[in-house]
């Protein structure tokens, strides 16, 4: 009732908007009016507009209708029935372009043009001279979406680029020039790793064009299905690949239920305690769980999870002894990328292949904290509003349910359940075998290249004609899809024809019935299924679709609950009969909701660990770019030179070290807690003092004495080397440590996340001690940074030119792209290679000499040892 007198809130949002879609069509006759040169003028104006004040809300209704003016001029719908068929946008799509605009997510159903929709946003943001990124799924669609809409943008003076993977990087710094730019999200977030490893400022491509405005295409399957993994570009880590070869060979040993337990849900794989003396036995050792042997468990677990949990033309494939990832949503194989953590080895063990050393982190961000750095974000899909509550939870975005040009004609017929796959492929060929007499175009929609290539062996023994789309035959999916919808077509596809996919119905289909879909099988998230019917009954063409069921498919396995069982027991099942019943069909879908569920509570957890690296990562990279651009480099040096300064101080006074000098007759007689401040100061700046000059020796008064001293020191030492040579040799010793330090922090943060679990056993919350754990380990490291690039910097030494041998120039410095197979390379050490300083006036080259260690001087147990790490002598070098 409440809904019929104030209607819902997807109402109210589009009631405000259908007065600007009136406006935008009340300026069509005006902007039809209008020459080519004239419509083209129109972007020079609206931007000069926008440098004078005006909003961009302001200008919206005639940004938009220019730009649909544009496009009935210049864009044709591919295999149109006629040649004059022009895309000019709908009102549907007017409202879909302004929700967009506006930061919020688009519901449209499938073939309503969101290709076209993403053209009205983009022109009116791209206006304001800063990027805009249109998200896709997948390479293929990026440059298609790319090639196919540039004609409009060039037509009204914009530019538009596309982003590949492994492209070259004048084409990608080119394409993020562009005013509008399109690539997948996998390739947005990695370039803003990878700018942010790079020790060149002009070697950078996306930091030149910020992260403004995002459209994200198929929102739903990039900010809540891609979620779940986040992005990790790594080198690989110091560790031998021998153990995977015999941890794989003890899990060829173990028996299930037995030995280890699988549990499929969860997708993992746990020892029994017959299962871990089993593999004491093996190993010859008394325990796995002291020394060194408590590695094993986990190489011997990731090699039952490749065993039980990860199939061969499912997850992966094999191909030219590569195991090749298949991703789960697209179907599309993920070259050069690798499960983390060991299982990507365990693969390769199991499929007999040679071994990669395993990797190690370098640099990591989630998609979800990548997309939130966006200004604005904006998203559409066709299936977004199962998802609603978590896309405001994570991304403050709100969905908006566009309606359909058309009415939608598509029929959707009631699942089929069998008991076993074999009843239910002969079912689906009986289909297909039926449907092809029709001369209806078929569909058939798989989860994995092995499903989608045993059903097209059963098709050849029925004599079917049909095209097979999947990771294998990727190269040819154009030519595929273009003949999808042609009269008696048969494809057989994996969900790489799912998103994203426009398939255009031949002449004379539409009145056979149109393109009718096969589902295979139940897809764990129900919006995957709705995009593969999408396929079918798009811009009001008829269509229809249907989905087959058994019980030993995975999802009903798993997820489904027992009543579903008993359900069909009820039914009196005999081999090949099958079930359609609503009852059956709410079960099904109450399987998938919990999936959903489950799968939500996983990215959940993702998010709630990384806010504590994306807080850090923010610090670091804001840090490093300030460095790269060489800002605020003397301000750097001189707030960690105090910040050394003041943590030793404070170390004095809280040792009771100040004040209690003395002269000691011999070296043991020294106080345990003494710290002489006055010789670390000396060894690490290469400045004697004398304390006793400071009248009140208060802490505050000792720390501006010795805080002066240290940068009269460096004038003195900038004067000598030149202010262009110290700047240009803090920021190489600034990238080289922080790159360094942040390497190795990422480290320590893996170990960490990886055994912090365990602390719930204490009953302490795992989150809350990674949380504090942390931070301490980030003030470590930033302290690390300032203790060694000071201490560095003050041993710097000028020397004359005859002295160098060889001269390594800071522009030839490299910092080696990472991918999954290379390690990386850092520049070589600057302190220890000479830097060239070219300014107009003079060419001044320095060099850092490493102090020797004088023969003969004796030093004090308890002095501050000669290395200048600032600890006593005997807890550290004198150790030995």
């Amino acid at each position: 009732m409440i809904t019929k007198l104030f209607g819902t809130s997807n109402d109210r949002v589009l009631k405000k908007i259908y007065p600007i879609v009136k406006q935008i069509n009340s300026l069509e006759p005006k902007m039809k009016s209008l020459t080519d040169s004239e419509l083209r003028q129109k972007t020079d104006e609206y931007k000069e507009r926008l440098s004078k004040g005006e909003t961009m809300d302001n200008i919206l209704s005639e940004a938009f209708a220019t730009v649909r003016e544009a496009s009935r001029r210049i864009l044709v719908v591919p295999n149109a029935d006629s040649p004059d068929k022009t895309m000019r946008h709908f009102d549907v799509q007017l409202i879909g372009g302004i929700v967009l605009h506006h930061g919020k997510i688009a519901e449209m159903t499938t073939g309503e043009g969101k290709t076209l929709v993403a053209t009205l946003p983009a022109y009116l943001n791209a206006l304001s001279g800063k990027g805009v990124h249109v998200v896709t799924v997948n390479d293929y669609l990026a440059k298609r979406d790319r090639d196919w809409m540039s004609p409009l943008y060039e037509f009204l003076g914009l530019k538009a680029g596309a982003i590949q993977s492994h492209q070259a990087y004048d084409e990608k710094k080119e394409a993020y020039l562009c005013d509008i730019t399109y690539g997948t999200n996998n390739e947005f977030g990695f370039d803003y790793l990878r700018d942010n490893m790079k020790v060149r400022l002009e070697e950078q491509v996306q930091v030149s064009c910020g992260l403004n405005f995002a459209i994200v295409d198929e929102v739903d399957s990039i900010l809540i299905d891609e979620a779940r993994t986040p992005l990790i570009i790594s080198g690989p880590a110091e560790e031998s690949t021998e153990k995977y070869y015999v941890a794989d060979k003890i899990a060829r040993r173990l028996k299930r239920g037995e030995h280890f337990e699988i549990k499929e849900k969860e997708r993992m794989a746990h020892l029994t305690e017959e299962g871990i003396e089993e593999v004491e036995k093996f190993l010859n050792v008394e325990s796995l769980y002291t020394g060194t042997n408590m590695e094993w468990p986990h190489y011997i677990e990731q090699a039952l999870r490749a065993h039980y949990l990860f199939r061969n033309e499912t997850d992966y494939i094999v191909k030219n002894g590569e195991v090749i990832i298949v991703d789960e949503f697209t179907g599309r194989l993920m070259e050069g990328r690798q499960w983390s953590d060991g299982l990507h080895q365990a693969i390769q063990a199991k499929e007999h292949q040679r071994i990669k050393e395993e990797n190690q982190t370098l640099a990591t961000i989630t998609l979800q904290n990548f997309y939130r750095l966006y200004d604005k974000l904006s998203g559409m899909t066709g299936t977004a509003l199962t998802e609603a509550a978590e896309f405001d939870k994570i991304y403050k975005l709100e969905v908006v349910t566009i309606p359909t040009n058309k009415p939608l004609q598509r029929k959707i017929f009631p699942d089929r359940v069998y008991r076993t796959e074999k009843e239910k492929y002969d079912a689906i060929v009986r289909e297909i075998v039926e449907v092809h007499k029709q001369e209806r175009p078929v569909l058939v929609g798989t989860v994995s290249i092995e499903k989608s290539e045993f059903i097209s062996e059963k098709l050849r023994r029925e004599g079917i004609e049909h095209e097979v789309l999947n990771a294998k035959h990727h190269e040819r999916e154009a030519q595929i899809i273009a003949k999808a919808g042609q009269r008696g077509n048969v494809t057989i596809a994996t969900n790489m024809a799912g998103r994203g996919t426009d398939i255009v119905l031949e002449e004379g289909v539409a009145s056979l019935g149109g393109l009718h879909i096969i589902g295979t099988e139940r897809h764990e998230a129900r919006r995957i299924d709705n995009q593969l019917r999408g396929r079918a009954g798009r811009q009001g063409d008829p269509g229809s679709s249907r989905f087959y069921v058994s019980l030993q498919d995975d999802l009903m396995r798993i997820f489904a609950s027992e009543r579903v069982s008993s359900l069909l027991k009820t039914f009196g099942m005999e081999e090949g009969m099958a079930i359609e019943h609503s009852m059956v069909s709410k079960s099904i879908e109450r399987a998938q909701k919990k999936v959903e569920a489950h799968n939500f509570e996983i990215r959940k957890h993702l998010l709630d660990y990384d806010e504590v690296m994306d807080h850090q990562r923010k610090t670091i990279y804001s840090l490093r770019q300030n460095v790269l651009e060489g800002k605020y480099l003397y301000d750097y040096i001189t707030q960690m030179i105090e910040d050394s300064i003041c943590e030793m101080v404070g170390h004095a006074f809280e040792t009771k070290s100040i004040g209690s000098e003395k002269n000691y007759e011999d070296d043991d007689d020294y106080p345990e807690e003494y710290f002489d401040l006055a010789g670390w100061f000396e060894q690490k700046f290469g400045i004697p003092v004398d304390l006793n000059e400071v009248g009140e020796k208060t802490r505050q008064n000792i720390e501006e004495f010795l805080t002066q001293k240290a940068f009269d020191a460096y004038k003195e030492k900038e004067n000598a080397i030149g202010k262009f040579g110290m700047e240009k040799i803090a920021q190489i010793l600034l990238l080289e440590k922080i790159d360094t330090k942040w390497k190795d922090h990422l480290y320590a943060m893996d170990h960490l996340r990886s055994g912090i679990g365990l602390r719930g056993y204490a009953q302490i919350d795992p989150r809350i001690e990674y949380k504090r754990e942390a931070l301490g380990m980030f003030e470590n490291m930033n302290m690390s940074i300032k203790d060694e690039v000071t201490s560095l910097i003050f041993k710097l030494q000028k020397v004359e030119e005859s002295e160098i041998k060889e001269v390594l120039r800071p522009e030839t410095y490299i910092h080696k792209e990472v991918s999954g197979r290379e390690r990386i390379q850092g520049p070589p050490d600057p302190i220890t290679a000479p830097v060239r300083e070219n300014n107009a006036r003079a060419e001044e080259r320095v060099e850092r000499k490493v102090e020797p260690i004088k023969v003969g001087v004796k030093v004090g147990r308890n002095q501050p040892c000669i290395c200048g790490s600032g600890k006593k002598f005997k807890q550290c070098c004198g150790r030995a």
